[in-house]
């Protein structure tokens, strides 16, 4: 199998070093001091939180993932997230209002957070919730430009990237300097009506017929019904006894309603964040997207702007009663852990190094998808470079950490094999692959597992459901 298990167990040394160092001051004085007021929190606490929240709108003129910024609006971008603090390194999850982060982008993300945090990079998760009319990040790809001469890179060009990640560090660090206790965890779940879509409408060869894209304009397949999706929408909280910490949320569809306006948007998932913080202003929301790289709003979503809103209340009221609904159970540090499985996804067969290199020095400031991404990948494969899966162990709760444009039947798979537990599942991670589909996905055509879309083989299927089995094993217990 191409996976490796890394379980989290016993005391950090940090933690060792300043329970011994307490040990010795009271032994000799009698009293702790400020040397025991210095100690970490486990004294008292055994699980804390960091809250971050940094913008991360891109600025006029600068490039999008299909335009440049004409001009900002109202709500910009945002990037957020949380530090789990327990006797381990802590864990660190991270939500960006970007279309994708990929490749070397999603190493140094985590990374220079890691640094923050004071952790290592396995133990941060960096996701994406993928809204269009935001920026995309790719260090690899900008990498190989430069390497041919290419100087206008388009929407590659790393330099507000690298402003993010400073961004990130300095809140984080101030963050670990304000983190709450926590004493219990929360976990519902709520069905969101009138939202999610499947895109792929199959005729009756069992081949894509029709896409129902996002924004959908043909009646007909709007009339089509909904097709496979996860209706439901898991929050998970984090309470100081009556107090609310911060709700996470996990929804799978593709978040646009309309794009390419040249004016960066959070669109209706972050409308949707919005409203919940408006309702709750002194708790942190983040949210996720979970598996949509097959899901979206056709169906609901003529394209009209008002359209905008009314999918954002709907995920809103979603967000809510997944809320409300929660039932919360205390939280010891014994009931965190952290679990990776590294993978190798298997690069698609499409991927001509030859071609590929090649067609570099043609890329244009306006190109979008291509060679340079698509090289990126290759190279990343070919070096034997591997993707970590996460699994964040809350009690009875488990979030897996996924990459890519997933489809929706992987995190319906995840719940199936674990039904005794709650599981959620965050998609868009390192955004390197492109669409990752089914095996039988690669057999029925469309768009998404279509060479223009997909960096990986129909193999991959095998490799990632191994890995969620392993992340998600009943005697995986730290």
């Amino acid at each position: 199998m191409n996976h490796q298990i890394t379980p989290t167990r016993g005391r950090s040394r940090s933690a060792q070093y300043c329970h011994s160092l307490l040990v010795i001051l009271v032994g000799l004085t009698g009293f702790g001091g400020e040397a025991a007021t210095n100690c970490r929190a486990e004294d008292t606490h055994e699980v804390e939180i960091a809250l971050f929240d940094v913008d991360a709108t891109p600025p006029v003129g600068s490039m999008m993932a299909y335009d440049r910024v004409i001009r900002l609006e109202e709500l910009g971008l945002r990037c957020r997230g949380i530090v789990i603090i327990t006797d381990e390194q802590p864990i660190v999850l991270c939500a960006v209002d970007w279309i994708g982060i990929g490749n070397a982008s999603h190493d140094a993300f985590r990374d220079g957070i890691a640094k923050a945090a004071g952790t290592t990079r396995e133990r941060v998760a960096v996701h994406t919730l993928h809204q269009h009319d935001a920026p995309r990040s790719d260090f690899s790809a900008e990498r190989l430009l430069h390497q041919v001469g290419v100087t206008d890179v388009g929407l590659h060009e790393g330099t507000f990237a690298r402003e993010v990640i400073s961004r990130l560090q300095n809140a984080i660090s101030r963050a670990m300097k304000t983190r709450q206790p926590v004493t219990h965890v929360g976990y519902g779940s709520a069905k969101v009506e009138k939202v999610a879509s499947n895109r792929r409408i199959l005729g009756e060869d069992g081949k894509v017929a029709a896409t129902r894209y996002t924004t959908c304009r043909d009646p007909k397949l709007r009339a089509a019904p909904e097709g496979v999706i996860d209706p439901e929408l898991s929050a998970i909280s984090f309470w100081n006894a009556d107090q609310l910490l911060t709700v996470m949320t996990y929804y799978a569809c593709h978040p646009q309603s309309y794009y390419r306006t040249g004016v960066p948007s959070p669109d209706f998932p972050g409308i949707a964040r919005f409203l919940r913080g408006q309702d709750v202003p002194d708790v942190l929301h983040l949210h996720f997207n979970g598996a949509g790289g097959n899901i979206g709003a056709g169906k609901y979503n003529d394209g009209k702007k008002e359209n905008r809103l009314i999918l954002a209340r709907r995920v809103a009221d979603g967000m809510k009663r997944a809320t409300d609904a929660s039932e919360k159970t205390p939280l010891r540090a014994s009931d965190v852990g952290w679990t990776v499985a590294a993978v190798s996804l298997p690069p698609a067969k499409h991927l001509k190094r030859n071609e590929l290199e090649e067609k570099l020095t043609q890329w244009k400031p306006n190109d979008y998808w291509g060679s340079a991404d698509e090289l990126a990948w290759l190279n990343r494969c070919e070096s034997g470079d591997q993707i970590d899966l996460g699994c964040l162990r809350l009690g009875n709760t488990r979030i897996l950490h996924m990459p890519g444009e997933l489809f929706v039947e992987y995190q319906l798979a995840a719940k199936a094999m674990r039904p005794d537990l709650n599981v959620a599942m965050a998609a868009y991670g390192d955004y390197g692959p492109g669409y990752i589909g089914t095996e039988i996905g690669y057999s029925q055509g469309g768009y998404e597992t279509s060479a223009r879309a997909s960096k990986v083989d129909k193999s991959c299927e095998a490799v990632l459901m191994n890995g969620m089995r392993t992340l998600l094993r009943e005697d995986n217990k730290q």
